[in-house]
């Protein structure tokens, strides 16, 4: 199955290096062929252009070297893939850079960088933004490929980070609860992370505090509820928060982290009409509805087959308009 799944990316890298083979042959070419007429035919446009074939094979071919040269030391495919998103970044930023000193004379260089630059933020703002923001997702790894992140109101898996936007399978939404996709693709511009606030639940851990409410009758046996409850959800839980507690003393190592208690937990709540058992424990992230899913039956179970206690209901009596007969 891993080795299923890394096929169609290591063909795309394969196909990434084929179209970026196929620029600097393109590009060598139309080099040698305006270099030699522009030693035919003196002229500054057919020499710019020629510089301009030059600076695209050069640096095309300098970024080839570098990304054949890294990849090999990278063997995890999320690396793989941010660190070829980023070349793809700088590839462009460094020719723009060049042909702009290439088509612009050196005593006017720094006034057209000013006024071009002023005319980007004003007419491109949101463009420049969203470019802006695509290096600072690279650069500080706000989030990467494959993790679980809520922006904009968004909630869901990271499939691309692009220079302008990232997709992001949706899950959590309409119809569908319990954090499972919806199938929709999801587009967030990448500016949107220097104005919202964003929440990565897989940049450090693997794991999410979640609960199960549990409303018994004030007649049961309480005591023995809590054990019983206790009891389910350590036993089913272990192996995770087992995990979860590694991590936090790994992490601890890189923040300001105090300690928290993993093992699960069971906090009462007195109500009107009954005690309401908050049941807290650790899951994966990605098995949040799941791991739900399978205490709420072992739990139902339990208390189905336990004496003495009883989970209460709200009842709810229609008036008629007529006389009660208990009165």
């Amino acid at each position: 199955m891993q080795a299923d799944r890394r096929n169609p990316e290591r063909q795309e890298e394969r196909r990434a290096t084929l179209r970026t083979v196929a620029v600097i042959v393109i590009s060598g070419t139309a080099t040698a062929l305006f270099l030699l007429a522009a030693l035919l035919y003196p002229d500054i446009f057919l020499e710019r252009v020629f510089y301009t074939s030059l600076t695209i094979s050069l640096v095309y071919f300098f970024f080839l070297v570098v990304e054949s040269l890294t990849l090999r030391r990278i063997k995890d495919e999320r690396e793989r893939y941010s660190f070829r998103r980023t070349v793809s970044i700088l590839k462009f930023v460094v020719v723009a850079v060049i042909l702009l000193r290439v088509w612009i004379d050196t005593n006017y260089i720094f006034v057209a960088y000013g006024i071009i630059g002023a005319g980007i933020a004003v007419a491109l703002q949101d463009l420049f933004k969203n470019f802006v923001g695509g290096i600072l997702i690279i650069v500080s790894r706000t989030y990467q490929i494959g993790d679980r992140i809520e922006i904009s109101e968004t909630m869901g898996d990271v499939i691309d980070i692009g220079i302008l936007a990232t997709k992001i399978l949706e899950i959590h939404a309409r119809d569908v609860k319990g954090d499972q996709a919806t199938g929709r693709i999801a587009v967030v511009p990448n500016g949107a992370v220097l104005s919202s606030r964003v929440f990565n639940y897989t940049m450090d851990h693997t794991f999410v505090w979640d609960e199960i409410s549990i409303p018994i009758t004030y007649g049961s046996d309480w005591r023995r509820a809590v054990s019983l409850f206790l009891d389910i959800v350590r036993r089913e839980t272990a192996a995770t928060s087992g995990r979860a507690e590694q991590e936090i003393e790994r992490i601890g190592m890189r923040y300001y982290l105090p300690r928290r208690e993993v093992e699960p937990s069971v906090y009462l709540t007195l109500t009107d009409n009954w005690i309401d058992f908050s049941i807290r424990y650790v899951t994966d992230v990605r098995r949040k509805r799941a791991t739900k899913d399978d205490l709420s039956r072992k739990l139902l179970e339990a208390v189905e087959a336990a004496d003495g206690i009883a989970i209460a209901t709200e009842n709810i009596i229609v008036y008629d308009g007529g006389p009660f007969k208990d009165a």
